[in-house]
């Protein structure tokens, strides 16, 4: 890989191309021995592009994908309309072999140039879905931080463009030049967990017809082992009839509802409190640590302990 070329358009987000610069362009260091490329940023329509927050001015064309080793896409505002050219240059560079990158909403140009269609695939977890439906024979994963299948790479939030970067370089040039590169960006070669540990799990969220007064019951009992058979006796049902109605109202079974409640309660209290992760788990209801751990990396892709060393707040008390 020697050749890099960057797409941009008006509306460009000046921190995801930034990302993309803080990985592709780096001059040399000795002390590194680091790969430097021929990187060049292009656009549909030479001249001023305007950005989300900074203009930029780009000498050159989209003529600069047609040899590229690696195309990047750089996100934008306004991420659901592209410039025709720019969906063509990249579909180009894709069909040819040429490694197609795009993190946030870039992944639109991507999918616009058709390739995403059967590929896995990721974006901000704010848009996973609105890309999905977009995309429907794109596989998208939106817990994750970044995916490369086959010759595309698409990552998730805008940090997340440096991950998606540091894999290609790990893939590339191995383990030694991802982590001297990270390094020097001041950031781990590979954070642990993915994007679900950053969606908020709100707690409370009470939405039934008639049971609501049992599940704000049970939220209040919720360091309690709750059977589905208390929990019917609540409500002045069988246990069978309580399952029916509660996934009729609720979409989901007792079970799985009481699960993520209590791993909502526990991202509050990892990040708000001194308590240890076992005080944790039995103020949440799991009872012990490891039930809690299970539950928190099944639903959230990382550790409690991570999770509280990354989200913690430094007046915790």
């Amino acid at each position: 890989m020697k050749k890099v070329a960057v797409v941009v358009q008006d509306g460009v987000e000046a921190f995801g191309l930034g990302a993309i610069c803080e990985v592709w362009n780096e001059p040399y260091h000795p002390e590194d021995d680091n790969p430097v490329f021929d990187f060049t940023i292009c656009t549909p329509e030479p001249g001023r592009v305007r950005g989300s927050s900074v203009d930029l001015h780009v000498e050159a064309s989209l003529d600069a994908t047609a040899d590229a080793d690696l195309v990047c896409v750089a996100p934008k505002r306004g991420y659901r309309h592209h410039h025709p050219a720019a969906v063509e240059a990249v579909r180009a560079a894709g069909e040819r072999g040429a490694y197609v990158s795009a993190h946030c909403t870039g992944a639109w140009l991507l999918g616009e140039a058709g390739l995403l269609d059967g590929r896995e695939c990721t974006t901000h977890w704010r848009y996973g879905t609105e890309l999905q439906e977009a995309f429907p024979t794109a596989v998208v994963r939106p817990e994750v931080l970044y995916v490369l299948d086959g010759n595309v790479l698409t990552g998730a939030g805008s940090a997340a463009g440096i991950d998606a970067s540091l894999h290609l370089v790990r893939r590339v040039f191995g383990a030694r030049t991802a982590a001297t590169t990270a390094r020097r960006i001041v950031m781990p070669p590979h954070r642990t967990g993915g994007q679900a540990q950053f969606v908020r799990t709100p707690v409370g969220q009470v939405e039934a017809e008639t049971l609501s007064p049992v599940l704000e019951w049970a939220l209040e009992h919720v360091d309690e082992p709750l059977p589905v058979d208390r929990l019917a006796a609540v409500a002045h049902m069988s246990p069978r009839t309580f399952a029916r109605r509660f996934r009729d109202e609720t979409g989901t079974t007792p079970l799985q509802w009481l699960t993520s409640q209590r791993i909502a309660l526990a991202e509050q209290l990892l990040e708000g409190s001194t308590l240890s992760v076992e005080q944790v788990a039995a103020r949440v209801g799991f009872g012990n640590a490891a039930t809690l751990r299970h539950h928190f990396t099944q639903a959230l892709g990382t550790t409690p302990q991570e999770f509280r060393r990354t989200f913690a707040c430094a007046d915790a008390g």
